[in-house]
């Protein structure tokens, strides 16, 4: 594992270039927690205009954030990411006022394309969905 301050590297670099032209996720009101080599953690706050008709978050919600983790962890590779393909499991309703944690782990780094899985927990750590994600990395 890499020193404390080559992971604060990291987080500077992803911040800088990214997360603060990032519009949307500062929207959701997306945190940056750790970032590192192939890994991001961020996490945010459920809020109430955030739910659907049955009082639980929009699937989109926790899409989103599985989405920006999987972003901020994939263009720390040392290449310009996009997504190329990506799904979710709901596993548990998100409610409103619940603090979400998304962890993307690089699975598979190639030349041209890369696989993530990005877990999304509660505050006990319970998991409330999996997100697999697959990356290109384009020419900048």
């Amino acid at each position: 594992m890499k020193s404390d301050k080559h992971n604060l590297d990291y987080l500077n670099l992803i911040k800088e270039k990214m997360y603060d032209h990032d519009a949307f996720s500062k929207w959701l009101g997306i945190e940056l927690i750790e970032i590192s080599r192939g890994y991001s953690k961020i996490g945010m706050k459920v809020r109430p205009e955030m739910l659907n008709g049955f009082f639980i978050a929009h699937g989109g919600i926790c899409y989103s954030l599985a989405d920006s983790a999987l972003a901020f962890a994939s263009n720390t590779l040392g290449q310009r990411a996009v997504s190329i393909e990506t799904s979710i499991s709901h596993i548990k309703p998100i409610k409103s006022g619940q603090y979400l944690t998304a962890i993307a782990e690089s699975v598979t780094v190639g030349k041209t394309l890369a696989r993530f899985t990005v877990n999304i927990v509660d505050d006990n750590d319970k998991k409330l969905a999996v997100f697999h994600g697959t990356v290109f990395f384009i020419e900048i």
